[in-house]
């Protein structure tokens, strides 16, 4: 078989989605004649934890790993909270404290690309003696952190390798970019460092057509477009909510608050009474204070159940037992080619989504393509409140169902083999 050395800063007990993606295509990769090893770092500072995820690691899987400095533990010995909030990607608009303004700040002009930065010498160091070990040809590299990148784009130098850049997020365009305080000079240092992977890596995977678009004006190197997706595995019999439930999976950032929709919800409880009996709206993961309080200001607190976050195993079930799952993003340019991870794993699970975000957003087109749900830009109203009044009807008469079409090619294993063929 031929060795591929994947480099990759989230990897199992890190819970969340980042980890997700090559979880999986690890697990595929030796079906389609490809021997993964993975570096990881040894020591590192994630957010969101899952234990369980450490059963899918695969077999007799060779993974090496390197200690590394992150400023986000001193941060912690300040506050803890905090720090765990910003470093996962929550980033509070309103009413920040003078330490979140300050964290933010140093985090965006001090630490470019980001906070992991100082595992990218070290790094390589250790990996060329792994390279001449394994006698390695090909790396791949996945961010963010894009710091990882950066560790390919020096191995790429130093001994010629084949190298792939896998990018689950866009760079410099990111939404929380804005969140920052970037200094000009800081804005430039990002631009120049992603022009430079761009150009530099032999091979370029995103997960959106949208971000394929950016980098084309960026690079000409060969760009492919390989989705998130579900694992076929993950099918099973989960007995339905007996409430009529809205869940949510994953982190509500404070851009993701369609006030639209949670007046929507408030209208209809106040003029059906038995709605209000039957009303649940189930979050699991972190939810923003902003997200909190535009939801009680709209009287929505006693239909609010936080679950807080749970394992992968518990949300794969929390998505086949709800009614209606919620899918929301921020409504901007900037996001129309974010394709939550968790849009696939809704599909799989055969409940109807129920999608605010951006005009012209890619995750909404497959949600169309694929008759999985229905979506709304953040300005609707009527059409929406009519729609869940449908869906409502339907689960008063016990037939509220998922009629999603070709799905399949989204199963992990099928995008695995689309990978293989890059290598």
């Amino acid at each position: 078989m031929k060795k591929v050395l994947i480099i990759t800063y989230y990897w199992p007990p890190a819970g969340g989605p980042g980890v997700q993606r090559w979880l999986k295509f690890v697990k595929y990769l030796r079906d389609f004649g490809i021997e993964p090893l993975v570096y990881i770092p040894e020591n590192p500072h994630y957010p969101i934890e899952d234990a369980t995820l450490a059963s899918e690691v695969v077999e007799n899987l060779t993974v090496y790993s390197q200690p590394l400095f992150e400023p986000y533990g001193i941060a912690k010995v300040f506050s803890s909270k905090k720090t765990k909030r910003i470093s996962s990607g929550i980033i509070q608009t309103k009413n920040q404290s003078v330490f979140e303004k300050a964290m933010l700040w140093v985090r965006g002009n001090f630490f470019i690309p980001d906070a992991r930065k100082y595992w990218v010498k070290p790094s390589v160091k250790y990996l060329s003696d792994i390279i001449a070990k394994e006698k390695l040809k090909t790396i791949i590299t996945t961010g963010p952190p894009h710091s990882v990148h950066l560790i390919g784009r020096e191995l790429k130098k130093l001994h010629g390798l084949q190298w792939l850049a896998d990018f689950r997020d866009p760079w410099t365009s990111i939404g929380y970019h804005k969140e920052l305080r970037l200094s000009k000079n800081s804005q430039k240092e990002h631009k120049a460092l992603e022009h430079a992977v761009l150009n530099e890596a032999d091979k370029i995977v995103v997960t959106s057509k949208t971000t394929k678009e950016e980098f084309e004006s960026i690079t000409k190197q060969p760009i492919s477009v390989i989705t998130n997706g579900y694992d076929l595995e993950h099918s099973g019999e989960v007995d339905l909510d007996k409430g009529f439930t809205i869940s949510h999976i994953g982190s509500l950032l404070s851009g993701r608050n369609p006030e639209n929709l949670w007046k929507v919800l408030s209208q209809i409880a106040r003029e059906n009474a038995v709605f209000r009996g039957d009303l649940q709206l189930e979050f699991m993961g972190v939810v923003s204070q902003d997200v909190m309080d535009t939801m009680y200001r709209y009287e929505l607190g006693p239909y609010i159940k936080m679950r807080g976050y749970g394992s992968h195993a518990e949300a794969l079930r929390k998505q086949q037992s709800s009614q209606l799952l919620l899918l929301i993003e921020i409504d901007s340019e900037e996001t129309k080619g974010i394709i939550p991870g968790k849009l696939f794993e809704y599909m799989a699970a055969k409940r109807p989504i129920l999608a605010v975000g951006p005009q012209g957003w890619e995750a909404g087109e497959i949600i169309q393509g694929t008759n999985a749900g229905k979506v709304f830009d953040y300005s609707a109203l009527e059409p929406l409140k009519n729609t869940i009044l449908a869906w409502y009807e339907a689960y008063k008469k016990g037939s509220i169902v998922s009629e999603s079409v070709d799905v399949e090619r989204f199963s992990r294993r099928a995008l695995t083999e689309e990978l293989s063929k890059l290598l």
